[in-house]
Parts: C-alpha cells; structure tokens; sequence
C-alpha cells in the first residue's frame, strides 16, 4: 500500500536526522533581544536580507492557531519594512472552502498534505517561482518532489507531525495504549476536528486501508466512530491548549505539538502525548500561495524567509513540531529535548505504526458525508 511506502521514506529520513544534528555546531551568533530586533541586527543573525522589490506593503496570512514563533512575523515584518494581518483557521475543511468562494485578499495559507493535490486541480493555489525562493535548498531531500506535489511546483513544506493521544496525567492514571484505552476512558475527552485523521483511524481500527475509497467501508468507520463518542464532551479545533490547561477535558485526540507547547507553558510534565499501539496519522503541512494573491512576490519572500535555518528552528523549538528544514538540523539549532524525543522525530517502532492521509477528489465528498454525519451525532 502506499501509505507503507511513505513509512519507508520516513525511516530512511529519521536514520539521518540524529547523526547530522549531533555532529554539528549551533550558530555562532547570539539572537538578538526583542529590544535589538532592528533590521540590521535581525539581518546579522539570521544571514538573509529581504529583496528590496517587496519592501512595504502588507502581507496576509492565513494559517492553523498557535503554528508561528513569537517573533516569527514580526521579524518578518522588520526585516521586510511590511505589516501583516493573520487568519486563522480549524481545519483544512474550512480554509478550502474559504477559497473556494474565492480568495478574499490572502496571500499564504498553510494546508496539509492530502489536500494540496486537490487545490492544484481546482485552481485555488498559484505556481512559485524558484528563483525567488533560494533557500529551497535548506529543504530536507526526503521531503523534495512530494508525491502530492512533484518539483515543489505550488508548495513548501513547514512543518511535520502525526496525530495521537494528549493527555493530563494527573487526571488519568492509566496511560493509554490502544485507541480502544481512549474510547473506554470514563472521563471528558475531546476529538481533533480534522475528518481524515479521525476517519482514517477508524478504519484502521475495522481492519481497513486508512485511505480506503470504499462508500462501504467509510460508512463503517463513520458509525464506528459514532459508537465510541459517549465520553465526548467538545471537539478539538485548535484550541487543545485550553482545553487540557484549564481541565475542561482530561484528554484529547491531538496534533503531537500543542502537548509540548503546553509543557513548556507549565513548566511540567503533566501533559503527555501517546501514539496508540494501531498507530495513527502522519502528516506534512506546507506553506503555498492561493490564486489571485495581491502580494504573491512578498508571499515568496516570506517562503524564503521560512527556510532560512535559524527561522525553521526558531519556528520548531516554539511549536514543538519536526522541521523540514535539514540546515538547521545540520547546524545544531533544534533543541535537543526535542530532536531527541521519539514524539516528535519518530522512531522505527513508531514510523512502523503510522501512516499518510492521501488526496483522493473521488471520494472528497465520502468523507466530508460521514464526518458531517459524526458532528451531528455528537451534537444531539
């Protein structure tokens, strides 16, 4: 199958990624304190100058909650003399047909993987100009030439993660191992409002393709699902940070990278983040121009100013999620607490459990059905 397949491409990616990290050595330059965060002190430390053809103006962006550094668009925003507004967005659902209904000024978004083939069919996202974008080159190779995007012709990838369980282990006592540990938990839980992740870890459950095209089996997963909401009590849009720190739930399916934002806020290790033992999904979120963007050449910039190493490691050590950014692993700019945590850089047990959501126009409306057909469950 070729989700197994891209678990291959994964291992061969993690067997690379310790080794280049360990041996080398961070930048020399120390960052600037948010008082020195001039241009000129921002160009010193970062080694990137913004083209002086898109200074000025204004860049919009619309992008997942909580998935920027706390100085990643305000350096920007120095560097390149421009303002910014910032959008955001729950789930690849809703940003899809915002566009659909047509572009109303954005000049970046940020989708996942499984649905990129389906914006370059439809339109909605523009092709790049590689010669705006030089720092390409920091890209990890695994990650060059998609198969959902051949030649990075529309996309470049941000950041990588899988989907699991995150939990406050003050509430629950017994970690959980198996999907069917979160389904029996007595306590509130939230689900991820994201249809490909929660349908396709159904069908693994029913002994299913996760990427499975049958209306037969779909169907099958969405009452699956139905059948293992009792302890539901809201969903997870985004906002899993709050709903874990301030105890409205006691565990939440999740992205891996809020658990270790909320650790970080906490100071502590209370929240924790399993992949269950039948796995769970991985997935690339990539950054693309939609069409008809005002500012397509300051959104370039903004591309290329993502992939300049310090600027992807800066970005990864805040959200917690992998880089795709192989400079700033080759420069020793990740945090070790976290290159070296199997959460977030997955190990062979865990690339052996997961698996890709994949684009599929056929059977788009299949699913967005069954999921529509879950929430109003859930709702009753």
């Amino acid at each position: 199958m070729r989700y197994q397949l891209f678990g291959l491409l994964w291992l061969l990616l993690l067997a690379v990624l310790p080794l280049a990290a360990q041996e080398a050595t961070p930048y020399p330059t120390p960052p600037p304190t948010p008082q020195e965060r001039t241009r000129a002190d921002l160009e010193a430390y970062l080694g990137w100058t913004c083209p002086e053809e898109v200074r000025g103006g204004t860049l919009n962006l619309y992008n997942w909650a909580a998935y920027v550094g706390p100085f990643t668009v305000s350096d920007f925003e120095t560097l390149c003399q421009v303002t910014t507004n910032f959008d955001v967005y729950a789930s690849n659902e809703d940003m899809l047909a915002r566009l659909r209904a047509g572009n109303p000024g954005y000049d970046i978004v940020v989708p996942s993987h499984f649905v990129i083939r389906t914006m370059i069919d439809e339109g909605l996202i523009m092709p790049l100009t590689p010669e705006h974008i030089p720092n390409l080159a920091n890209i990890t190779p695994e990650l060059l030439d998609p198969a959902y995007d051949p030649g990075n012709q529309y996309t470049v990838p941000y950041q990588w993660g899988t989907v699991g369980i995150a939990y406050n282990a003050t509430l629950v006592t017994q970690p959980f191992a198996s999907w069917n540990d979160f389904w029996a938990y007595d306590g509130p839980v939230a689900w991820l409002e994201d249809q490909r992740a929660m349908l396709s870890i159904a069908l693994v459950m029913l002994g299913f393709d996760p990427n499975s095209s049958s209306a037969e089996e779909i169907a099958a997963a969405r009452d699956y699902l139905i059948a293992n909401s009792a302890n539901v009590v809201t969903m997870n849009v985004g906002n899993s940070q709050q709903l874990l720190g301030s105890g409205e739930v006691a565990a939440a399916i999740d992205y891996n990278g809020n658990v270790f934002q909320l650790q970080a806020t906490c100071e502590c290790q209370d929240y924790q983040y399993v992949i269950p033992q039948e796995g769970a999904n991985i997935w690339v979120d990539n950054v693309a121009i939609p069409a008809d963007a005002p500012n397509a050449r300051l959104a370039e910039a903004f591309m290329d100013y993502l992939l300049v190493a310090q600027v992807g490691a800066d970005l990864s050590n805040y959200t917690g999620y992998a880089t795709p950014n192989q400079a700033a692993l080759d420069s020793g700019l990740i945090d070790p607490l976290m290159r070296d945590n199997p959460a977030i850089y997955p190990d062979q047990d865990v690339l052996e459990r997961v698996f890709f959501a994949e684009a599929n126009p056929e059977t788009e409306l299949l699913y967005a059905d069954a999921w529509d057909a879950v929430k109003t469950a859930l709702a009753r």
